[in-house]
């Protein structure tokens, strides 16, 4: 029995597709695990433990529980690990963009960086000076990640979630990995052939605008401004949550991002579109692209 659904999460819709016995449960138990991520981790809702944080830690460290704990140490070991080019504490930049509610988001003047966040014992957050953090660059791969495994301990034996490009399967059935042309997001382009794995994927295509320019929810934290894509970066990864980190990376410096690929056995394809409408591919596993991969 194969049984898929899609409802909206975490500011997308989110497709959970299952098959084997009692599909349709393990399905429904799998997408309470999303909402359970984003009612924790969404800005966007008042009481979520993400804003508790954002309103108290500066003044005092707030403990947290187990899957915020998880997501926040690894993203502030990929703020390590890169530089400081994925950073989780530019929502203060995208509330004065109007992308994410103001909440009381501290002055410019006023603002750390992710050095200034301290991660205690306790499973306790401080902040050294004042943040307001966003996990929306590696939670939604997160909560894929959780609700896929919620798949496989239900037993199924074929599984996906999609989170709006955020994308992790396991089972038999060999697929074709398609992501949509930079260009032209109607038209879908053939990456590769796979089963089990998880890949990411960002892009401009469909940034919020404002008086018709757009907006990107991408801030180079270098500049402190948004970096508007006229490409795609899909990174394939070990987890979901590494994907979805690692396309921003990826997205804001490709060289910078190569080694960070490599340490995290993970791969990465920049997308460009090309004067004659096709596509142009890139590939980080190799400089000679297959003709089948380049020519799409």
């Amino acid at each position: 029995m194969t049984v898929v659904r899609a409802r909206p999460h975490l500011g997308t819709l989110v497709e959970i597709g299952a098959r084997g016995p009692g599909a349709a449960e393990a399905v429904d138990a799998a997408f309470t695990a999303v909402a359970r991520i984003h009612r924790l981790m969404s800005v966007h809702e008042a009481d979520s433990e993400l804003s508790r944080v954002n309103r108290s830690a500066a003044a005092l460290p707030v403990a947290v529980g187990d899957d915020s704990w998880v997501v926040l140490k690894a993203a502030q070991a990929l703020a390590e690990e890169s530089g400081g080019l994925f950073d989780i504490s530019v929502g203060a930049r995208l509330a004065t963009l109007g992308l994410l509610p103001d909440h009381g988001a501290p002055p410019a003047p006023t603002l750390g960086d992710w050095r200034d966040l301290q991660l205690l014992p306790g499973r306790r957050v401080a902040f050294a000076r004042p943040l307001y953090l966003d996990l929306g660059g590696i939670a939604k791969g997160y909560a894929v990640d959780i609700a896929l495994q919620s798949l496989r301990d239900a037993g199924m034996t074929q599984a996906w979630v999609n989170a709006g490009g955020d994308l992790a399967r396991f089972g038999t059935e060999q697929v074709t990995l398609q992501v949509r042309h930079p260009a032209d997001p109607a038209r879908l382009v053939p990456l590769l052939s796979w089963r089990i794995g998880a890949a990411a994927t960002s892009a401009g295509y469909y940034a919020p605008q404002r008086n018709g320019v757009p907006q990107s929810p991408l801030i180079d934290p270098r500049t402190g401004r948004p970096q508007i894509l006229d490409r795609s970066i899909t990174v394939l990864a070990p987890t979901t949550l590494l994907a979805d980190a690692l396309t921003k990376i990826v997205a804001l410096d490709p060289a910078r991002a190569t080694p960070l690929l490599s340490a995290h056995g993970a791969r990465a394809f920049i997308l460009e579109g090309r004067p004659d409408g096709d596509v142009a591919v890139f590939d980080s596993a190799s400089a000679c692209l297959p003709e089948e991969v380049s020519h799409v």
